[in-house]
């Protein structure tokens, strides 16, 4: 039996458990003492999270307790890109928050690259944003799952659509 065995390699932020995380971090900031009559808020857009507030020792906290959050909720902080903080209007700071989706084309080929080096039967193919790995094995296909696991690549890596 030649059946071919597949999966796809992504990087992706579940938008539900994101949009929990904010509105947990939201309400505890709401009974937060340290935080009354503060400027501090958190907004969202498709690709980044805009988070301001009045000085960096409250900045440092709404960071902490976002990341505790996105923690509890499965989202891995390499998702992120935490930017700088930066002056905003009426004395306050402003940092942008960059959510990282997909695998960029130069973080890829080292991927690909690794995923070679194994001397599985395995072939990867980088398709779009994603890395397609197929064999006709099952359990190679599983080693290289092990062992993509086991480097670091700055970026959250899911295994989809196991076929």
């Amino acid at each position: 039996m030649a059946t071919e065995y597949s999966f796809d390699v992504v990087s992706k932020i579940d938008p539900q458990e994101l949009d929990n995380a904010l509105n947990q971090t939201r309400k505890e900031i709401a009974g937060r003492f340290d935080f009354k009559h503060s400027k501090t808020s958190l907004e969202e857009s498709e690709k980044e999270i805009t988070i301001t507030s009045d000085d960096e020792l409250k900045m440092r906290n709404v960071i902490d307790m976002l990341q505790s959050k996105l923690l509890r909720r499965g989202l891995s902080i390499k998702a992120f890109d935490w930017g700088k903080d930066e002056p905003a209007a009426q004395n306050t700071l402003r940092r942008v928050v960059t959510l990282r989706t997909g695998i960029p084309k130069e973080k890829s080929k080292p991927l690909v690259d690794a995923i070679k080096a194994m001397k599985l039967k395995v072939n990867a193919q980088i398709q779009g944003e994603q890395i397609r790995v197929s064999a006709r094995s099952k359990d190679d296909l599983q080693k290289v799952q092990e062992s993509l696991r086991a480097l670091d690549f700055e970026l959250p890596l899911q295994f989809v659509n196991y076929r």
